[in-house]
């Protein structure tokens, strides 16, 4: 074998290899941010999963087809334990925002689905209604079993000379969530039947169409497979 060809094979197989790594973030790292980190739970390495749930599970050898992953990091609080119960309890509100978003995205993107919501169709605006104003709610309500597995912490001191409006210490938190896929996917299943329901008789197929298979679609999109 040549050397060059070889060469140009092993740069491909590493760099393939290295965006299947999803790696932890040392603040030795020259990045800009309007804050210094004092204190954290691990004393200055920031997990993978709070920027990519899914891959870090994934890379951790998790359980990815019974479970799906997902994190959420709080703002700045005034200590910790403020932060991190907030963290833990937004638990539901962040699974359910990215179903929504998912399912705004899935209805703007299908030719059927536009048709649905098209604002210059009077006969749509109960069911635009509903999904800017409560499906998010209703999904919430749909969840079930979604449990905090990790939380990571962070004691930071904001500073005006690297940016901060002010001087100040905050607490951030970030938690770890793990649910059900089927559950996951009956969630998802309900919301997209109400969402139906709230259609227009005359818009009713296009929606349903746009919704088809949204539980197996979503699944596959958290997981990299769409």
């Amino acid at each position: 074998m040549k050397l060059l060809p070889f060469l140009a094979i092993l740069a491909l197989a590493s760099a393939c290899a290295s965006k299947k790594k999803i790696k932890e973030v040392d603040y030795s790292e020259t990045i800009s941010r309007d804050y210094v980190v004092k204190e954290s739970a691990t004393n200055g390495v920031r997990p993978g999963w709070i920027e990519d749930a899914e891959g870090w599970a994934t890379q951790e050898n998790m359980d990815t087809k019974k479970f799906r992953f997902f994190s959420f990091e709080t703002e700045p609080k005034v200590n910790r334990e403020i932060a991190c119960n907030l963290a833990q309890a937004n638990a539901r509100s962040v699974i359910a925002a990215e179903i929504t978003t998912f399912i705004q995205k899935s209805l703007a993107e299908s030719t059927e689905g536009s048709a649905a919501i098209d604002a210059n169709n009077p006969k749509t605006q109960p069911m635009r209604d509903y999904v800017s104003n409560t499906l998010s709610e209703r999904i919430q309500s749909l969840v079930h079993g979604a449990g905090v597995i990790k939380t990571y912490w962070e004691k930071r001191s904001y500073q005006k000379s690297l940016g901060a409006k002010k001087d100040y210490f905050g607490f951030t938190c970030a938690a770890l969530i793990r649910m059900e896929t089927e559950r996951l996917r009956t969630a998802i299943e309900k919301a997209s039947e109400d969402l139906v329901e709230k259609a227009d008789p005359e818009v009713k197929e296009n929606v349903k169409k746009a919704l088809q298979n949204l539980d197996e679609e979503f699944v596959k999109a958290r997981h990299g497979e769409v």
